[in-house]
């Protein structure tokens, strides 16, 4: 039973036309308070390394990943193979998408130790000028 439902899976890849790949596409930061603090966000799909897991939700795969910048902080965390919403864990750090507006943001300090940052969506307006004051200083250089 596996191995025809991975022969149809083949097929129907196959057969579907693939999307255009776009060289000048680069995934969107999402910009959250974490804490008192600003995070980045920025969700990138990654190759479909795994077509048989059935656990593609949110427009993420396996293969996908999430950077974020926090604080003096840069992790990029792998998608987990969780069912539902989309989360990304490194086994250290743990980012999860149940509700965007306020995503679940948690460190693990030890055995049982586990500590979680409030984080809310921030409003398109700050959004913009966050992007646009981080654009204008680099470009500064």
């Amino acid at each position: 039973m596996q191995r025809l439902l991975t022969l149809l899976l083949t097929a129907l890849m196959l057969v579907l036309p693939a999307a255009p790949a776009r060289a000048d596409s680069t995934p969107a930061a999402e910009l959250f308070s974490c804490d008192g603090s600003e995070l980045e966000a920025v969700v990138n799909p990654g190759a479909v390394d795994a077509t048989g897991i059935p656990n593609i939700s949110g427009g993420t795969a396996p293969g996908a990943y999430v950077v974020l910048r926090w604080r003096e902080v840069t992790l990029q965390l792998p998608r987990t193979n969780n069912a539902g919403p989309p989360s990304f864990s490194d086994g250290k750090w743990w980012w999860s998408l149940e509700d965007p507006e306020h995503p679940r943001f948690r460190l693990r300090r030890g055995l049982g130790d586990i500590e979680d940052f409030s984080c809310s969506a921030q409003a398109a307006s700050q959004r913009a000028s966050a992007l646009a004051g981080s654009a204008n200083s680099s470009s500064e250089m």
